[in-house]
């Protein structure tokens, strides 16, 4: 065990002995204990997910015991709230070039400093990354703010030998199928200094849980102590990352969270049972060994206060612990008649003493480790299934209605291995709801194997046994096995299905609402918003291809009127030159579609050819009535507020969409049976990615969304919108640093996902240049000897072109290297021109090649040819799919089997996906008729499915009338 990590204040305090190493790490506070007499299906899970901020916080201030070198820099590069920290294998920039040689040399000193103090023998590094990013974890500044500084340091560094001769850094990683480079060629020595230490390393089961190598665990781990940003690191750290995508990146971050609450809890049991005085040297060794916490309430259950102890601690009082041991170590000399005392209860006879060892015996095989292990790895090999039926008292005074819903679980049957994560969530609710009874059948075959081996091999006695003594160690094994470890293995089965169903629910809940966040806008189109009613009429909202708010009514086309409510439609359609309707798929949508699809064939709005597409109004009526709509709309009724948020969903979904909560979106599956805080952390991030990556334009976007982008939050956005009020628009990424509260480390994270229109700011500083210059004739005679006023942003600022693309500031140094290079201009970022003389070189030098001569790596090269070469305006959202726009209607009735439509998909769950094909109902496709053969091969796909928004064409399987169903097979995705 090593001790906790030292803060970076105290490292001059003299190291604590061998005999002091318990007490420090017993530090943290204690918490409350929870019984664990029975499972339950959602409590538990809920719980373990993201650890307090502030503790992470805590971790990033741990750090190895640096040089003086490493000091001496630190304090002459005085950037103290955020240090940046990019943990670059390869350098980003020239200047990160430099950079890193120095720290090469750093690292390879560093081992000698660190001999020198016994107490830290786990360092905070990565020994994989040795002689090149470990130091740079630690001290390597961003290049925008603190290259010059550095670049004087660089200097005062002495010796070359530990640097890899003069190669430069992005060599020394490989991500082709042997990712295992050079500064990652020993895995085996992948330690990162944790908060709380545990016995095993947090890289490898990091590593094993999530099946990513371990060099990539261990560099998610630092650069995520550093907080950076899942967007920033998905975008801009793909070489340390190995080209992870971005759900790969949550699902990491979310088991680190998990292992990091496991050890923070063991350290709290650990501190309070040391408190109490019952910590034993193998507690202690089996709470470390925890790597779940299912594992650690088993481990510690026996010595949680204020229960009435187990049997085998009662029967320890009655002191026949020493009974117990020399059954198995010495029975020779036992003698159990000895310990009878017929006045003491639990002692009185030869049964009770033998119940009392048996007890003793049982809760020894129950925690031991190899035991444990043995029957974790036999139900491996064995049909282990789980079962549900109805339950007795549902039966007689249950809902008729809602045990009909679980008409497929009231006797149900599957392996554990096989069974589906909906089928797991189900059975929890029915469970919950009390009309379903869960059970996990181990078979028998299973228990006589385990008693088997316990009794001739893990558990044989040393010496011969008497055959009553066998008895009682047979009864020891069985007792254990039914009483003890059967309701362990049961609750552990229970928990990890759960556990993987709840987090499959939310990643499937991620991926609809990327793919729903992330349609294609509609641009240059006046829209008309309808949000269908009956007694209250149908909202109507006419916004301009700007999003102004042209014009808003009601009209009442289900209550005898809609003939003469058409001529206002059509006058207001004309009026505006509208022809496109968007229909909120809500109450009466079907009666408006139909309304509208009748006077469409009829021609009635000629000379406009109008069409209409139906949207999910999920969220709009929450959305209309919130402080946000109120402050954007204050003149409007929420009810026409939730017309005009109808029509910008077509407009501009994400801009729209990111101001509803996301989970009122609607695209989940068993959404409020999952962990909610697992759930929010997630859609916060698929919201926080998809706004980064598609970006926003800085001088005109809203402060609901500048708070998505990565590195940005609700006061940093509001502090944005307040500078720009006041001093004008930006002009460029390096002014957004005058900013309040935006320091380098969120600069860092937000600069490359911020974009700049170059013709506006071209003009506007040409006008302020213009104004600036005769206001200077007129003051001129007057500005003598008066204190000179502070000159206007503009004056002091130039666009720059690059700051128009995704490439970070960090790269424009290798940027501007590689324009020179092909000889192309910044001012021609996006035209034909710049794809040539782009092609021209690659095709040279190859991509390898040119990356090799700029120093640099394959993928910031990438990246910085990708933002040249796209065009200006450029928006990634038009690789995804728009809206279904149509002019007739199909009723549910004229559905026959064998017909072939096109609809649009709407939601995808684990067992197949629900597509709108126009009748008013949602079909299914069952998952096993979407195979690889028929999804497109051009689009990019992130799994094997299909996600909202997308177009299909579908053929009809089988229509059930009664129950409202449509079951359909997939031909292709158009």
């Amino acid at each position: 065990m090593s001790s906790l990590p030292r803060r970076v204040k105290s490292e001059a305090k003299a190291h604590t002995s061998e005999d002091d190493e318990l007490p420090s790490f017993l530090n943290s506070s204690s918490e409350s204990e929870e019984e664990e007499e029975e499972w339950e299906p959602k409590s538990k899970i809920s719980k373990r997910r993201q650890l307090p901020k502030k503790n992470e916080a805590k971790t990033k201030k741990a750090a190895a015991p640096r040089s003086a070198v490493a000091r001496k820099r630190v304090k002459k590069v005085a950037i103290k709230e955020e240090m940046d920290v990019s943990l670059p294998v390869a350098p980003e920039e020239d200047n990160r070039m430099q950079l890193l040689k120095p720290k090469g040399e750093d690292v390879g000193t560093k081992p000698k400093t660190l001999n020198q103090k016994p107490q830290v023998p786990k360092t905070m590094e990565i020994n994989s990354f040795q002689g090149k990013n470990v130091k740079s974890l630690e001290s390597d500044e961003k290049p925008s703010t603190s290259v010059p500084v550095i670049g004087n340091q660089v200097k005062h560094e002495k010796s070359e030998e530990d640097f890899a001769s003069g190669e430069p850094p992005f060599k020394k990683i490989k991500l082709t199928t042997s990712p295992e480079g050079k500064p990652v060629k020993n895995l085996g020595g992948n330690k990162v200094k944790e908060e709380f230490e545990m016995n095993w390393d947090i890289v490898q089961a990091l590593s094993e849980i999530t099946n990513v190598e371990p060099w990539v665990c261990a560099n998610l781990i630092c650069l995520f102590q550093e907080e950076n940003t899942i967007p920033f690191i998905a975008r801009y750290r793909k070489e340390l990352i190995n080209n992870l995508e971005a759900d790969a990146l949550r699902e990491v971050q979310q088991a680190l969270e998990e292992l990091r609450t496991v050890a923070k809890k063991t350290h709290t049991v650990i501190q309070k049972l040391k408190k109490e005085g019952k910590l034993s040297g193998c507690l202690l060794t089996a709470l470390l060994n925890c790597r779940t916490l299912e594992e650690l309430d088993h481990v510690s259950a026996p010595y949680k206060t204020g229960s009435k102890g187990t049997k085998a601690q009662r029967a320890k009082q009655l002191g026949l612990e020493p009974a117990a041991l020399s059954l198995l170590q010495n029975p020779m000399e036992l003698n159990l008649f000895s310990y009878i005392k017929p006045n003491t209860k639990g002692l009185s006879t030869i049964q009770e003493v033998e119940a009392g060892v048996q007890h003793i015996l049982a809760d020894i095989f129950a925690k031991d480790k190899d035991t444990l292990d043995f029957i974790r790895k036999l139900c491996q090999q064995r049909y282990i299934c789980l079962q549900s039926t109805l339950a007795k008292v549902s039966s007689k005074s249950g809902n008729e209605k809602d045990i009909d819903k679980f008409q497929l679980y009231h006797e149900f049957s599957c392996s554990i291995k096989n069974i589906q994560h909906h089928q797991i969530l189900a059975i929890n609710r029915g469970e919950n709801l009390k009309i379903l009874t869960v059970k996990v059948n181990i078979p028998d075959g299973v228990k006589n194997e385990f008693c088997w081996w316990c009794v001739n091999e893990r558990w044989r006695p040393k010496q011969f046994l008497k055959p009553e003594f066998m008895r009682i160690l047979r009864n020891s094994v069985e007792d254990a096995y039914k009483r003890l470890i059967y309701p362990l293995l049961c609750r552990e089965f229970r928990s990890k299905l759960t556990s993987d169903a709840e987090k499959e629910s939310v990643m499937m809940f991620g991926r609809n609402l990327r793919q729903l966040l992330l349609t294609s806008p509609v641009r240059g189109r006046t829209l008309m918003g309808v949000d269908p009613g009956y007694k209250h009429g149908c909202k109507l909202a006419i916004i301009s291809p700007t999003s102004q708010i042209l014009h808003t009514d009601v009209v009442y086309l289900h209550s005898g009127q809609g003939f003469h409510e058409a001529e206002k439609i059509k006058r207001l359609l004309l009026q505006h030159n509208c022809n496109t309707v968007v229909i909120g798929n809500g109450t009466a949508c079907r009666e408006t579609e139909a309304y509208f699809a009748d006077l469409i064939m009829k021609k009635y709005f000629a000379p406009l050819d109008v069409v209409y597409c139906i949207v999910s109004e999920a969220g709009a009526s929450i959305y209309s009535v919130s402080p946000e709509a109120s402050k954007e709309m204050p003149d409007l009724d929420p009810n026409l507020r939730s017309a005009v948020s109808i029509a910008r969903r077509v407009q501009d979904p994400l801009a729209e969409l990111v101001k509803i909560e996301p989970k009122h979106i609607g695209v989940g599956m068993y959404q409020h049976d999952v962990s909610q805080t697992l759930l929010k952390a997630t859609l916060d991030s698929v919201v926080e990615e998809c706004v980064s990556f598609v970006g926003v334009d800085i001088n005109i976007c809203s402060e609901i969304l500048l708070r998505h982008i990565a590195g940005l939050n609700a006061n940093r956005a509001k502090n944005i919108i307040e500078w720009r009020e006041k001093n004008g628009p930006f002009i460029n990424r390096e002014q957004l640093k005058e900013v309040k509260g935006l320091g380098p480390k969120s600069f860092q994270q937000c600069a490359g996902f911020i974009r700049f229109n170059q013709e506006y700011i071209k003009t506007f500083c040409s006008n302020k240049k213009t104004e600036l210059g005769s206001h200077a004739l007129l003051t001129k005679a007057g500005a003598q000897g008066k204190k000179k006023s502070k000159p206007t942003p503009c004056a002091l600022q130039q666009p720059n072109p690059l700051d128009q693309t995704c490439i970070h500031p960090e790269s424009y140094n290798i940027a501007m290297r590689f324009l020179s290079l092909i000889g192309g201009n910044s001012n021609d970022i996006g035209k034909p021109d710049m794809q040539q003389k782009v092609n021209a070189v690659i095709q040279k030098e190859g991509l390898e090649g040119t990356a090799k001569r700029l120093n640099t790596t394959v993928h910031t090269l990438q990246l910085i040819i990708d933002g040249l070469t796209q065009p200006e305006g450029f928006d990634i959202r038009t690789d995804f799919d728009k809206p279904d726009f149509k002019r007739s209607i199909v009723c549910f009735e004229d559905l026959s089997v064998g017909a072939v439509l096109t609809g649009k998909v709407e939601n995808a769950t684990p067992f197949g996906v629900f597509v709108d094909i126009g009748v008013g109902k949602a079909g299914l496709i069952p998952v096993r008729n979407i195979t690889e053969a028929k999804l497109s091969k051009v689009k990019k796909r992130r799994s094997l499915g299909l996600g909202p928004g997308e177009r299909v064409e579908v053929k009809v399987l089988n229509v059930d009338i009664p129950r409202l169903r449509i079951t359909l097979d997939l031909i292709r995705v158009l």
